[in-house]
């Protein structure tokens, strides 16, 4: 099959989630003999007509100078260059700025689309945004010919809200196996005498009812806070805990191998996202062998089961950082069921067999519906 992705700044990934899926699939469906573009920003660190096999396109991305308002420009420049290639599928990675421009799409291929998290309701956005976003979540249901739901959460709201079925295909990880203890030196922390949390610092993922939790306990543990606090809001957070020497603010970690140590040797790690779908950095603590606390909520517990703590308060927290032993055999099964899920329905190879399924079936459907 000429699959095409967009929605990602590109590949190899320099940036974040959508872009890490992106390369993974699309070197994957090459693999097993796909013929696969990806769209790339111009300005990517990898200028590269072909990477492992994978044709990239580098399209005009002004989110440099213009900021949001590039991305819509940059996603319109992608779209349109679609006509240029004969093309089965086109993968739409997200909507938030390229569901607007739905009537440039070529009718031949088949659109399916990646619906993303509950963009409208991160609380970080004003209403006027919230409100646009909502719109576009919109836009990308009626133009798209079929939807994917990385949550169990997400195909459930979808149905309910649209009343329309969407294929579930979670995200993916790899499984970490080569601990170095060493690496903790670098942090100041010893192997299990820390507990921490790792995310951006938006009100949404729960921080500050974590962080009041640490507050409340009655321990010095050093508790990490890993996420960039050069923000208004984390700011807030720095003035509001300066108090606390055990809660340390060390900014954002993007060496993969050193946030892979830092979650297996930590006694609990904190999980407080509540918007989204399957949430990758969730799957690489599951794969980091991390005892997880997580906040109540359908998108965790789909994902956790019964092999996680749960809080829905600082009180909660606190408790569980006063009482939590990560060597207890009730939370070693945690740790190793979690282990065993990571393998069977989460590793990479396993998700890229799914969206193969998947752009089969659809490629092969009667009567497809097309945008409107």
């Amino acid at each position: 099959m000429r699959i095409a992705i967009l929605g990602t700044r590109g590949i190899p990934n320099h940036y974040g989630g959508f872009e890490q899926f992106a390369e993974y699939l699309a070197v994957g469906l090459v693999e097993r003999g796909h013929n696969v573009i990806v769209y790339n920003s111009h300005n990517h660190p990898c200028q590269d007509t072909n990477w492992r096999g994978v044709k990239l396109i580098h399209r005009y991305d002004p989110e440099f100078k213009l900021g949001t308002v590039g991305q819509f420009i940059y996603d319109l420049n992608c779209i349109r260059d679609l006509k240029k290639h004969n093309l089965d599928i086109i993968l739409q990675l997200g909507y938030t700025s390229s569901s607007v421009w739905y009537k440039f799409l070529p009718n031949k291929p088949i659109l399916t689309t990646n619906m993303d998290g509950l963009e409208w309701k991160r609380t970080k956005f004003g209403k006027l945004v919230r409100h646009f976003l909502l719109f576009a979540e919109k836009l990308a249901v009626k133009s798209s010919d079929h939807l994917i739901s990385d949550s169990i959460g997400i195909q459930k709201y979808i149905n309910k809200k649209y009343n329309i079925d969407s294929t579930y295909i979670p995200y993916g990880t790899i499984f970490f196996e080569n601990p170095n203890e060493n690496i903790l030196k670098d942090y100041n922390v010893s192997k299990y005498k820390y507990n921490m949390l790792l995310a951006r610092l938006e009100p949404e993922n729960s921080i500050e009812i974590i962080l009041d939790g640490v507050a409340k306990s009655n321990t010095n543990t050093s508790f990490l806070v890993i996420g960039r606090h050069e923000t208004k809001y984390g700011e807030y957070l720095k003035n509001k805990y300066k108090g606390y020497s055990n809660i340390r603010f060390i900014g954002g970690i993007y060496k993969i191998e050193n946030l892979n140590n830092l979650r297996y040797f930590s006694n609990l790690y904190f999980h407080g996202h509540t918007v989204g779908g399957t949430n990758p950095s969730l799957l690489e603590a599951m794969a980091s062998s991390s005892l997880i606390s997580a906040n109540y909520n359908d998108f965790n517990k789909y994902i956790l089961g019964d092999n996680a703590l749960y809080f829905t308060t600082p009180d909660e927290v606190a408790k569980q950082i006063n009482e939590t032993d990560k060597f207890s055999k009730k939370y070693l099964d945690f740790v190793i069921n979690n282990n065993l899920k990571i393998k069977e329905q989460f590793s990479w190879q396993k998700i890229i067999d799914q969206y193969e399924q998947h752009f089969f079936k659809i490629n092969t459907l009667k009567n497809k519906p097309k945008h409107s």
